[in-house]
């Protein structure tokens, strides 16, 4: 595949909004859904500060903002015309858009949650060890970063049989090396779920992933709750 700039890349998105919005499809839609319920499971709070990394025209943005009634969510994006887009449309005082590629953006807050909606796949897998470096100096040890990316074997199927439904740049993530560049920067995988959406074969992938910390204890569970445990297991077990 012929290499792209950003330039290239930002005059792919600024043009790919614009056409969207303008045929009223820039909504809400399902896979925001599933990327606030996951925010939710990994213990997103009502006064999180989020960072969100690819928020195009801020409409995602817009819809985790009405989980944080006394938190913040901030939106970058490497397409200016998105970005002043979002601005205008929904910046208030808890939302907030910056222009970047993530390769130098700086803040002088941590956050709590950083989120990659569907945008790794189309940024060169040479370029995420800089851009994990980056958010690596954004977070604290208690932060959290959800990444969610089409499943590569579909994003696979869709190279051979329907490739003009791809972007500019929209590469099949693999766990290796993928993961290596998150691991090389302090962060270690927490948890990988394979989930459909669109299709019946399952289309997404959904990861969470902390800063790395070592266990300073281990501690042992009561006999009771263990016994407990396993009571429950046997009984669905035997009628699943």
């Amino acid at each position: 595949m012929q290499a792209v700039d950003n330039k290239q890349v930002a005059d792919f998105y600024d043009k790919l909004w614009a056409d969207l919005d303008q045929k009223n499809m820039s909504g809400i839609n399902s896979r925001h859904r599933y990327i606030l319920h996951n925010l939710k499971k990994a213990g997103l709070k009502k006064n999180s500060k989020v960072l969100e990394i690819g928020c195009g025209l801020g409409t995602l943005t817009n819809f985790i903002s009405r989980a944080l009634p006394s938190g913040h969510i901030t939106g970058v994006d490497i397409s200016p015309e998105s970005v002043a887009f979002a601005t205008k449309k929904y910046a208030k005082n808890n939302i907030s858009f910056a222009v970047s590629d993530m390769t130098n953006f700086i803040s002088q807050q941590k956050f709590d949650f950083i989120v990659f909606p569907d945008v790794l796949e189309h940024i060169p897998i040479e370029a995420h060890h800089n851009i994990f470096a980056t958010i690596r100096k954004l977070v604290d040890i208690n932060s959290t970063v959800l990444i969610n990316i089409p499943n590569p074997i579909a994003l696979e199927y869709l190279h051979i049989h329907n490739r003009e439904a791809l972007q500019i740049i929209d590469q099949p993530l693999h766990s290796y090396p993928f993961l290596k560049a998150i691991y090389e920067n302090g962060f270690y995988l927490i948890s990988l779920k394979t989930y459909s959406i669109f299709y019946k074969q399952a289309d997404y992938q959904s990861m969470i992933l902390k800063p790395y910390a070592a266990i300073a204890s281990m501690d042992v569970k009561s006999k009771s709750s263990v016994v407990m445990k396993s009571i429950w297991l046997r009984f669905v077990n035997l009628f699943s």
